[in-house]
């Protein structure tokens, strides 16, 4: 069976139009709805919805300000990402659903799943960092945005951030496919990261009632993902030392196989750190 076509469409959100990927659209399973990371876009959720879309309805939505989505008229909160994400849900007329999300986007997901709590059923976060004081001045260095300049030099200093980070078999292909919307935005680039690092999950990941599993890949936020678990109140954290960036492009297929598992069988995958 081949993977399900994406295709596009505008809602209507709060700061303007919102643009969105889908695939597939079956019915035997929860919509799973995917929010991407800073500063990028739906496209690194592409390859995954074609997989997903197989058996269920996979959306990927560009969070305002990024990629295809209008922008806010000032810097937004998580919980304004939140609204918004749920206005386009209700905009595709979607009852129970599940989430995911990916660094930024995992905070998105779990403020998403603290105020529906009736509508999201399962939420699967990639990555969820916890940070003490001293590291925040570090994380703010290495994602900060460069001021554009006319020699076209800021383009090569958040090129060479994407590759310091790239995950194991990472293509500089495969980073080129994404690249484009990581400097789409200019300085409202940054939006994203502020939001995400003023969003603490000790106050608020305790207040989510559906299961979580947390994807711990070695990238950028491994060591302060690992500082989750004490939080989680019915998830788990599993561990994936041998993937990192890109790992929803290289490893899809098994990927999916113990998501899935998750998602519709709430069967937690093999490994997994338990805190429930």
């Amino acid at each position: 069976m081949e993977p399900a076509k994406i295709r596009r469409a505008y809602v209507n959100g709060p700061f303007g139009q919102m643009h969105i990927r889908m695939a597939g659209g079956g019915r035997s399973h929860r919509p799973l709805i995917c929010f991407h990371l800073s500063p990028l876009s739906g496209v690194v959720y592409e390859t995954w919805l074609g997989e997903m879309g197989r058996d269920r309805l996979a959306v990927a939505i560009d969070t305002p300000g990024f990629g295809m989505s209008d922008h806010p008229p000032q810097p937004p909160t998580i919980a304004d990402y939140a609204e918004a994400m749920g206005e386009a849900i209700d905009s595709l007329d979607l009852n129970e659903i599940d989430v995911m999300g990916y660094h930024t986007g995992s905070k998105i997901a779990v403020e998403l799943a603290r105020r529906r709590k009736r509508q999201v059923k399962h939420v699967v976060m990639v990555s969820a960092p916890v940070y003490a004081p001293e590291d925040m001045a570090m994380m703010e260095e290495d994602n900060a945005a460069p001021d554009a300049d006319l020699d076209g030099s800021h383009i090569m200093k958040q090129w060479n951030g994407f590759v310091k980070f790239r995950g194991p078999g990472q293509t500089a292909e495969m980073i080129m496919a994404h690249f484009p919307d990581a400097i789409r935005g200019g300085a409202r680039r940054r939006w994203g990261h502020g939001a995400a690092f003023s969003y603490s999950y000790p106050d608020n990941i305790g207040q989510v009632t559906a299961p979580i599993l947390v994807l711990n890949p070695n990238d950028d936020l491994t060591k302060f993902t690992s500082r989750i678990l004490p939080y989680l109140k019915n998830g788990r954290v599993l561990d994936l030392p041998a993937w990192g960036h890109g790992f929803i492009d290289l490893h899809t297929q098994e990927a999916a196989l113990f998501i899935r598992g998750f998602l519709d069988e709430d069967r937690w995958p093999a490994g997994s750190t338990v805190n429930q």
